[in-house]
């Protein structure tokens, strides 16, 4: 179920992370780490949707360590996105919470 959740709500934690800054992929991925399993590999197929979409724009920026760095930054568009989303989300919990909640104090038959 997990794994499941998490594919339904990565792109909303995606944006919510390049709300905060511009980023590149290791440095989303390191932020989401923090929270939950996540892999680069799952990141580039999403990234390259949201710039499908227009949610994100991308810019190249040199590296002191390497290549140039190819990072996202949040359109518009994608602002508006991540705010309906969040909305989404806020009322999905709310369901649930509900849900549970009769559950929790013995509302079951």
């Amino acid at each position: 179920m997990k794994t499941q959740l998490r594919k339904g709500t990565l792109e909303m934690c995606v944006l919510a992370v390049l709300a905060q800054e511009d980023s590149y992929v290791y440095e989303i991925v390191s932020r989401l780490a923090q929270s939950m399993e996540i892999s680069e590999g799952t990141i580039y197929p999403l990234m390259r949707r949201l710039q499908a979409d227009a949610w994100v724009s991308t810019y190249f920026t040199e590296s002191p360590t390497g290549p140039a760095r190819k990072y996202y930054t949040l359109t518009v568009a994608g602002r508006e996105a991540l705010v309906r989303m969040c909305g989404e989300w806020e009322g999905f919990v709310r369901e649930i919470n509900h849900v549970l909640g009769r559950y929790q104090s013995g509302e079951q038959r």
